[in-house]
C-alpha cells in the first residue's frame, strides 16, 4: 500500500452541466429515500431518465415528478437479487444505465458481484477488491493504522472468554465490522455498553446475529454529535475532483444518531488532509464520506467510518455548489468537470427530525430559542422539500410520524442505540 502526498483541490464556488445526454440512457436508483430522492432530483432536474427501485417503507422518492418509472422490490436474498436486477435490465433495455445504490446492503451487493451487473448496467462503487479496504472496518483500521491516521481504540475480541480478559475503556460500543446483511444488530448503529457486565451480556447475542468474527468493540468518543465532521468527495484513481467538509450540528437520537438532522459545511483542513491520505492510498474511484469526531481528550479527529455511496445530507453540496451524484454521472460517462471544493456556511436541514430534536434540546437548556431560529436562516437546503418538486415534502410528514411511532414501540433492550 502506497502513500502520496496529498494534494487540497481548489475552491470554485459551481459547476454548470453544459453536456446534452443521451435521453435513452438513464439511472436507476436502488431505493425511493431521501437520499435516494436527492439522487432524483440532481439526475432528473438534467433531463436525465432515472427509474426508482422501489422498497420497504421508504416513498418519498417516489413521489417525486422527476421520476419516470417506480419499480417494486421484494426483499429477497442476493441471488436473487442479482437475478431481478439482471432480469430488469434485460427486459426494459436498461443496457448501460447508471445503477445507483443508497445504502451498505446495495453496496456491498453490486461490488460483490461487479463483473456480472457491469455486463449490463454502468457501476457506480469499485469492485470488491478494491472496496473491502473501506467497507470492511478491520481493513479500514488496519490500513488508517499504517497512514498513522488518529482512530477510536478498537479491538476484535472473536469469543466471549477474550472479551473477558480485555481492558476496556467503558463507556465501549459493540458494533459489526460489516453491515451488508439485513438483521436486527444492523438497524441500529452500535450497542452502548457502560460496564464489563452489559458488554459480555450483549456479545452472545450479537455474534448469533452477525458471527463472532464480525464484532468489534470500539471506545466512545466524549461529546455529542457536534463533535463529528465529514469529508466527502467523489475521486478518480485517489485524486479528488470534487470535495466538501461539513459538521454534524444536531443529529437524531442525540448521543448516537441514525440520522443527521442539521448540518453545515465548513472548514476544517485537519479533515481533509487525513481523508485525502486514506484515499490516495487506495487509489479510490467514485463517491464516498469519510467521518470523523474530534476527540475533546487532545483534539484529534479521529477516523469514525466510510460510506462509499450517497449519505443522507449530500444534497447540502449541491447547494454549497458541488452536485456529487451528477458530477458521478459525468465522472462514469468520461466527461470533464473543474476540480471544486463546496463554499462554508451552507445549511442542510432534516425538518421533520430535527424539530423534534431542537425541541427536545431547547427544553433541556441545550439550544436556545434563539439560536435555533438563527439555523434556520439561508442559504439552506432542505433535505426532502423542494419548490419545484412539492410532492415529497407534503408526503414526509406522515412518513415521518409513522416510522417515529414504531421506533419508539420497538426500542430495542440491552442498550441498543438506535
Amino acid at each position: 500500500m502506497s502513500k502520496t502526498a496529498t494534494v487540497e483541490p481548489a475552491i470554485v464556488t459551481s459547476v454548470v452541466p453544459t453536456t446534452k445526454h443521451d435521453t435513452n440512457v438513464g439511472a436507476l436508483v436502488m431505493a425511493a429515500d431521501y437520499r435516494g430522492l436527492g439522487v432524483v432530483r440532481s439526475l432528473g432536474r438534467r433531463g436525465i431518465p432515472v427509474w426508482v427501485l422501489k422498497q420497504g417503507g421508504h416513498l418519498v422518492a417516489a413521489t417525486s415528478r422527476y421520476v419516470r418509472r417506480n419499480v417494486p422490490w421484494p426483499a429477497a436474498e442476493d441471488g436473487t437479487e442479482i437475478a431481478l436486477l439482471l432480469d430488469l435490465a434485460k427486459r426494459h433495455r436498461l443496457k448501460n444505465w447508471l445503477l445507483f445504490p443508497t445504502d451498505d446492503h446495495a453496496v456491498g451487493l453490486i461490488s460483490r458481484n461487479y463483473d456480472l451487473l457491469a455486463s449490463q448496467y454502468r457501476i457506480s462503487v469499485p469492485a470488491w477488491g478494491q472496496l473491502q479496504y473501506l467497507c470492511d472496518k478491520r481493513l479500514l483500521h488496519q490500513t488508517a493504522h499504517e497512514l498513522g491516521i488518529p482512530q477510536p481504540w478498537t479491538v476484535w475480541p472473536s469469543t466471549q472468554e477474550e472479551l473477558r480478559d480485555i481492558d476496556c475503556p467503558f463507556p465501549v460500543i459493540l458494533k459489526p465490522a460489516t453491515r451488508f446483511k439485513r438483521n436486527s444488530l444492523a438497524v441500529p448503529k452500535a450497542w452502548r455498553a457502560v460496564d464489563r457486565a452489559s458488554l459480555l451480556a450483549q456479545y452472545d447475542e450479537a455474534a448469533a446475529l452477525v458471527g463472532s468474527g464480525n464484532l468489534m468493540v470500539q471506545e466512545v468518543i466524549p461529546g455529542v454529535g457536534e463533535g463529528q465532521i465529514s469529508y466527502a468527495a467523489i475521486c478518480s484513481n485517489g485524486s479528488p475532483l470534487a470535495s466538501i467538509v461539513a459538521r454534524e450540528r444536531r443529529q437524531y437520537p442525540r448521543d448516537f444518531g441514525q440520522f443527521s438532522t442539521f448540518v453545515e459545511s465548513v472548514d476544517e483542513p485537519k479533515v481533509i488532509q487525513s481523508a485525502v491520505r486514506l484515499l490516495t492510498s487506495l487509489r479510490f474511484t467514485g463517491l464516498v464520506e469519510i467521518e470523523f469526531k474530534q476527540d475533546p481528550r487532545n483534539g484529534e479527529f479521529k477516523l469514525l467510518d466510510v460510506n462509499p455511496r450517497v449519505w443522507g445530507w449530500h444534497t447540502l453540496s449541491r447547494r454549497a455548489g458541488v452536485d456529487f451524484p451528477y458530477l458521478l454521472w459525468q465522472l462514469l460517462h468520461s466527461q470533464d468537470f473543474p476540480v471544486v471544493h463546496g463554499r462554508c456556511g451552507v445549511r442542510w436541514m432534516h425538518t421533520t427530525a430535527d424539530v423534534r430534536v431542537a425541541i427536545q434540546e431547547i427544553l433541556k437548556g441545550r439550544l436556545s430559542l434563539w439560536s435555533y431560529l438563527r439555523s434556520l436562516r439561508p442559504p439552506r437546503e432542505s433535505a426532502i422539500f423542494a419548490w419545484d418538486d412539492p410532492a415529497p415534502g407534503l408526503l414526509d410528514l406522515p412518513l415521518f410520524a409513522c416510522t417515529l411511532g414504531k421506533r419508539l414501540f420497538s426500542r430495542k433492550p440491552n442498550g441498543a442505540v438506535t
